[in-house]
């Protein structure tokens, strides 16, 4: 998992209040336990029509946001059904931080686990963040994990809580696997010292 410490970039805004998994990426494109390819899925059913074409007025269809990687979203982002491909579609886009003023819990919680940082911050917070992404590439925000701050364009700072262990896992680019193999020293002794103890298992 990459390493998230400082992202300065450009924020899509997306005005939207209870945005649920399936709106992130539709159930037809769960066939896959890939993470790579559905970013051009995400939002699949907001940014093409019936025959496939894109819609021009979505945000992520317009060309200052093809690059987005933080989301500005409205309340209850990430809502619905647990699908990790939700992550998966927004990572593979090239999001990398969501800021809403809430989240489902699951959505949350796999958002940290696939590198993307959820930032929870007032709806007042939140609304000059929107309006700030609604100038596309003349404003870009900059999101600092270590410090905790999500700044604008203007130079306007946010600061934001997190938890200090998913904050450390960020920083140092850890999933569940990268945790586990910071032990694995101490794991193989564990094992060598079960097999020499009990030879027969």
């Amino acid at each position: 998992m990459d390493k998230f410490t400082t992202l300065t970039g450009i924020a899509a805004p997306l005005p939207l209040v209870n945005v649920d998994t399936d709106m992130i990426i539709p159930k037809q494109h769960l066939k896959t336990i890939k993470r790579t390819g559905l970013g051009r899925h995400l939002f699949d059913e907001l940014r093409y029509d019936a025959e496939g074409n894109e819609i021009p007025d979505f945000v992520l269809n317009r060309p200052p946001y093809r690059q987005a990687q933080i989301l500005v979203a409205g309340a209850n982002f990430g809502c619905g059904s647990s699908r990790e491909h939700a992550p998966w579609a927004l990572l593979d886009f090239g999001i990398r931080c969501v800021i809403a003023p809430s989240f489902a819990d699951i959505f949350y919680n796999n958002c940290f686990k696939n590198g993307i940082l959820p930032v929870v911050l007032p709806q007042e917070a939140v609304d000059v963040l929107m309006d700030d992404a609604r100038n596309g590439a003349n404003a870009r925000m900059t999101v600092d994990l270590a410090a905790q701050t999500v700044t604008a364009s203007d130079g306007r700072s946010f600061g934001f809580e997190v938890d200090p262990f998913r904050r450390h896992c960020l920083l140092n680019g850890l999933d569940d696997i990268g945790l586990t193999l910071e032990k694995a020293a101490a794991i193989a002794a564990y094992e060598g010292e079960a097999a020499r103890r009990r030879p027969w298992v």
